[in-house]
């Protein structure tokens, strides 16, 4: 399989999409953010002392997806239709974030996608690091994606 990011000389290059059918593009991100059930409680009851968690990592999340051609070199800039965040828990030890991130142009919105999740990871990591330090981050992954020259993806549960 031949690596589009690579020119002639072998440097990296942004890839040319000019050329490329202009479709609708949905992908799904999903991450985990492990924690001390104590923690978790907290988020879920409003206790943390910087304010509204979840709020503000919804904030991150969106606002990543929409910067993610400013945080990764070859990304190209989109002009997003929308983006969703949503959360669960386990109700012991583990927050889960889904994003959802949709455009209709010439190439997908995956990286904005795991750029959302990840930013809000690390958002309740860092309004919550008084509190826990050792929180894990991750797996971080694509779940979905639709539209495009590839066509679709699903993630395989195993």
């Amino acid at each position: 399989m031949e690596l589009s990011h690579f020119n002639n000389q072998g440097r990296a290059r942004m890839v040319d999409v000019s050329e490329k059918d202009v479709t609708a593009r949905t992908a799904v991100a999903k991450t985990t953010v492990r924690m001390q059930p104590d923690t978790l409680i907290r988020i879920q009851e409003g206790k943390i002392g910087k304010g509204d968690v979840l709020a503000v990592a919804q904030v991150a999340a969106i606002m990543a997806a929409k910067n993610t051609s400013n945080w990764i070199p070859m990304c190209h800039p989109l002009p997003l239709t929308g983006v969703n965040v949503e959360f669960s828990d386990n109700a012991r030890d583990e927050l889960y974030i889904e994003t959802t991130v949709k455009t209709t142009g010439k190439t997908g919105v995956e990286m904005e996608a795991l750029t959302a999740a990840s930013a809000a990871a690390l958002t309740v990591y860092d309004m919550c690091k008084a509190l826990q330090k050792d929180m894990i981050i991750g797996p971080t992954q694509l779940v979905s994606k639709t539209g495009g020259k590839s066509g679709d993806y699903i993630q395989e549960t195993t």
